[in-house]
């Protein structure tokens, strides 16, 4: 049997497959070269170990150019892996009938609330078929606290004739785990709703590589 630790990334994904690579060597297919002294893999190795994935994902140009071989242009590329990843959550969020599932829903969240440095609070809008209708930045606040008001949300849902939400919020503390607060915001928006036969499908908490849904733990 063939050692596939022998071959470089780009010929062992044509011979495996895309996810028989590591994230080293996937890293290492979008910078394609390392620089004098360092090999593409030793560079996409040292920028892991140093950042790891989403740190990766994030850093500024100013913490990525201290890692030798990391200019402009290989900060471009970084930046536009990620760019990228957030247009395609965003797309199977708002792709034309798209039925959301709990894993498009977590995804979509966490590449639209994970880098935020405030808390920001959105709305997911659907139809009675859970068809995505709309999702909005309804509501931003400072670095541990965002105010939230329950009637916006319904009147947003009434507007466009929505038949369930999903709420979510961002902490950029790191840690998804609610506090109390989100769980007495969550009950006024679910009692409001209420009033007009909307149903509140989840609040998702997103932090930093992690998440809590309500829904999930039983909450709603």
């Amino acid at each position: 049997m063939e050692n596939t630790e022998s071959l470089m990334p780009r010929e062992k994904m044509k011979r495996f497959g895309i996810k028989a690579l590591s994230d080293v060597e996937l890293l290492a297919l979008f910078l394609r070269t390392g620089t004098r002294g360092k090999s593409v893999l030793t560079l996409a190795d040292e920028l892991l170990r140093q950042f790891g994935l989403h740190g990766l994902m994030t850093a500024d140009f100013d913490a990525l150019n201290k890692v030798g071989g990391v200019g402009v242009a290989k900060f471009s590329q970084l930046n536009g892996i990620a760019e990228l990843a957030r247009r395609y959550h965003k797309s199977r969020v708002l792709g034309q009938n798209a039925l959301l599932s709990p894993e498009i829903t977590r995804e979509f969240l966490q590449s639209q609330l994970t880098e935020e440095e405030r808390e920001i609070f959105m709305v997911i809008y659907l139809d009675n078929q859970n068809r995505v209708l709309k999702h909005s930045r309804l509501f931003s606040g400072t670095l541990g606290h965002v105010e939230v008001h329950p009637r916006e949300i319904v009147r947003e849902a009434i507007k466009i004739n929505a038949g369930a939400v999903i709420l979510a919020h961002n902490h950029p503390s790191g840690s998804s785990e609610p506090s109390k607060a989100d769980k007495q915001i969550t009950e006024r928006v679910i009692k409001c709703c209420q009033f007009m036969d909307i149903r509140v499908l989840d609040h998702l908490v997103i932090g930093r590589g992690e998440y809590v849904s309500f829904a999930e733990r039983g909450w709603i």
